[in-house]
């Protein structure tokens, strides 16, 4: 029994998710307006839907992945005007003087977001599948155990370094006040809004 794909599904998880995004963004906002909670369990909703894309790549699931990429310009659209929706809304958000903790139902919420945007880069797939070939792990079709192993080891990955971003980014958290809070709002949200745009216009 060879744990050989578990390990490499994680590298493979961690490094995809080190590009700076707007999904990492959001984190990092996230994380410095309510606390390293809610950044993680945000970055929580971004490795589960690496998991799953990483499981259409790895399972070799090509009807699936050849449907979504097809339809990736109105996955894209959705994507976009979400996003442009997100950046709004943060740039106009203004901090309470204490910043409190997030609910449950916050949290659930925030976890779903990420998620649907991260699903929003059907293309992920091919990156997948693209790195999956350059480390010698084909289509795992056919062989269940090594397929899951895989899988799990891309959401530990990705869970991985959500976790080491938001705890760096709450490290920083008791330096920010609301005055600096408002100005991370407008960068981070007309930062956010900026990828919305250009996702609409590619």
């Amino acid at each position: 029994m060879s744990f050989t794909p578990l390990l490499r599904g994680t590298l493979v998880g961690f490094l995809i998710s080190i590009p700076v995004g707007p999904i990492s963004i959001l984190c990092m906002r996230r994380t410095l307006a309510k606390g390293r909670l809610f950044g993680f369990i945000s970055g929580l909703g971004a490795a589960t839907a690496d998991a799953l894309y990483g499981g259409i790549a790895g399972f070799g699931l090509t009807l699936i992945s050849d449907t979504l990429a097809s339809q990736q310009s109105w996955i894209r659209l959705i994507g976009g005007v979400f996003l442009c929706y997100l950046g709004v809304l943060i740039f106009r958000d203004r901090p309470h003087p204490e910043m409190v903790q997030a609910k449950k139902t916050s949290l659930i919420k925030a976890y779903a977001e990420i998620f649907f945007l991260t699903l929003t880069n059907p293309m992920t797939i091919l990156s997948f599948a693209a790195v999956f070939a350059g480390m010698g792990i084909a289509n795992l079709k056919g062989n269940f155990f090594s397929a899951s192993l895989l899988v799990l080891g891309v959401f530990l990955g990705s869970a991985l370094w959500w976790f080491l971003l938001s705890q760096g980014m709450g490290a920083l958290r008791a330096k920010i006040n609301a005055q600096r809070l408002l100005w991370i709002n407008r960068i981070s949200g007309a930062i956010i809004a900026g990828f919305g745009l250009l996702t609409l216009r590619s």
